[in-house]
């Protein structure tokens, strides 16, 4: 076995065993609690497979994760910790909103390039602003980053509560957009092939997802931009050297990190509420970053990470409703100690599996 293959089994079985302590530490608090954790975790599984409209919010969530994930991922490759994707989504899913409300008598097939257009340039300046302060000014991209997701939600209360907001409506939220302009949702294209599934949030944004983890997967390893983003990433002074700019690197970076997490806005505003609403991406951002550490920046394993994360969100929705005493802040505690495992402690039991795998390649 070549060491490419032990670092990749290393990696596999340390996620894999991070994943199971984390779940064997939520059996004990539930078991606890008077609960079995055998039929909690088969309600988990059976929440978010056993059926039709489960199986679909799980994809919807792991749709939003996926942009997400990879909105970090890149940035990460670079030496940058970008924690705004929040505001990066929320500034993109406002400028996919506009676009659908000022042309929402056009086709779909002409909007839907627009809008992804649109969410790409105002989320990539929202992002490249706190990359241009990193690349010319020094200052840190989680600090600034922070402070733009601030701003953004402002910009949103603002914009909705004072212009887009209909005539005598309480809500801070824009009017529906016109159905001509909806991506269809996932029952309606299975109609087209004679398949009768239940009604969910799932809409053909999930497959513009898996586009985008296969254009990032090439963008990442298959380009001179993203050489030089994993150089620039890797030793900056090194990158230096052999001519790279660093500046202008960190600043694409996280444009292209701000337009990913704008894509946001085009599963959630177009594809499932129609309209443009206050915090339609609250707690996506900061999950995606759970998503890509657990992936290990790698778009498959951001995938497989987006897929975990959609089981324990719609099936701990499918968990606190079904047991008793599992309420909707167990099933957040899970979640966190999946991210504490899987993501904060991720080397914790590095050393010992190396050491085994080692045995075993010896053998």
């Amino acid at each position: 076995m070549n060491e490419r293959r032990t670092e990749t089994l290393v990696v596999t079985l340390v996620t894999v065993t991070n994943l199971f302590i984390a779940f064997f530490i939520s059996g004990i608090v539930i078991w606890a609690l008077g609960e079995d954790p055998w039929f909690a975790l088969k309600t988990l599984l059976y929440g978010a497979f056993g059926y039709d409209e489960g199986l679909g919010y799980t994809l919807y969530y792991t749709t939003n994760f996926i942009f997400t994930g990879l909105a970090f991922a890149i940035g990460f490759h670079c030496g940058l910790f970008n924690i705004g994707a929040e505001g990066q989504a929320y500034i993109g899913g406002l400028g996919v909103g506009l676009i659908c409300l000022w042309l929402e008598d056009w086709s779909l097939w002409l909007v839907f390039p627009l809008a992804i257009l649109t969410s790409i340039i105002l989320g990539g300046i929202w992002g490249a602003i706190p990359g241009y302060f990193k690349a010319k000014r020094g200052s840190h991209e989680v600090v600034t980053t922070i402070m733009f997701n601030f701003i953004a939600s402002v910009i949103m209360v603002n914009i909705l509560s004072h212009v887009l907001r209909p005539p005598k409506e309480m809500s801070p939220e824009s009017r529906e957009f016109a159905e001509e302009v909806w991506i269809p949702q996932m029952h309606e294209i299975f109609d087209l092939f004679g398949i009768n599934i239940t009604k969910t949030p799932l809409n053909g944004t999930f497959f513009f997802a898996l586009i985008c983890l296969v254009l990032v997967w090439r963008f990442i390893w298959y380009t001179r931009w993203g050489y030089e983003i994993r150089t620039v990433g890797t030793n900056d002074t090194a990158a230096v050297y052999a001519g790279i700019s660093v500046s202008r690197n960190i600043i694409l970076a996280m444009f292209v990190c701000g337009g990913l997490a704008g894509f946001v806005g085009i599963n959630e505003i177009m594809g499932s509420s129609h309209r443009i609403m206050l915090n339609f991406q609250a707690g996506i951002g900061f999950t995606g970053i759970a998503v890509s550490l657990i992936g290990r920046n790698h778009p498959l394993g951001i995938l497989l990470a987006a897929l975990l994360f959609g089981i324990l969100y719609q099936g701990g929705a499918e968990l606190s409703f079904e047991v008793q005493a599992i309420d909707r802040h167990l099933v957040v505690l899970i979640q966190g100690l999946v991210i504490l495992f899987a993501g904060a402690l991720e080397n914790l039991f590095r050393p010992q599996i190396e050491y085994f795998v080692k045995q075993l390649v010896r053998q």
